[in-house]
């Protein structure tokens, strides 16, 4: 064996395969995030970077870089779009709403115990509105809107970047691309 030799190990292979497999996402992340900025109109950009400002604690940096544009671009559009109203007038949850419904069937549930035995069944007015009531429910459990799937992969990418911001970083760009084939 000559000093030069090397013997591959399963652990060399793996280190070797986690480099190459690293080097390959994080350069496939990179084209693939300047392939979708350069088929995204202002609009869209303007309307992610709107979402990304609501949902997430960003910077206008931050969101500048995933949108595609300039900082200074996010600054107007958050200046003239009056963002900061908007994010402070942002304070209802999904979670709210359906808490919000469920004391609604609740009390009328309550006020048809209410009523004398015999009778406690809903009139047509309770009944109707207790059918709607419980539509909103099942379409709040059911429905995943494009917020809630921010909501998510911003959690996740937060959650990554605990451990490896190199990771998070390239993880946010595939989610960012995700969420603007949505839009």
């Amino acid at each position: 064996m000559t000093p030069h030799s090397y013997i591959m190990t399963p652990h060399s292979t793996m280190m070797i395969f986690g480099f190459y497999f690293h080097l390959f996402f994080t350069n496939f992340a990179f084209v693939f995030k300047i392939f979708m900025m350069t088929n995204m109109t202002s609009a869209q950009k303007k309307d992610y970077a709107r979402t990304l400002f609501l949902k997430d604690t960003l910077t206008q940096a931050e969101i500048a870089e995933r949108a595609g544009v300039s900082r200074v671009t996010v600054n107007k559009w958050a200046v003239t779009g009056k963002w900061d109203e908007l994010k402070a007038g942002i304070t209802i949850t999904r979670d709210n709403l359906l808490s919000d419904l469920y004391r609604q069937v609740s009390e009328i549930n309550k006020a048809i115990a209410a009523k004398p035995e015999g009778s406690r069944y809903p009139d047509a007015s309770e009944a109707q509105i207790r059918a709607q009531i419980t539509a909103d429910i099942k379409k709040l459990q059911v429905e995943t809107g494009l917020d809630d799937i921010i909501d998510v992969l911003t959690k996740f990418i937060n959650f990554i970047r605990m451990s490896d911001l190199a990771q998070a970083k390239a993880v946010a760009t595939l989610a960012d691309a995700y969420i603007k084939s949505r839009l």
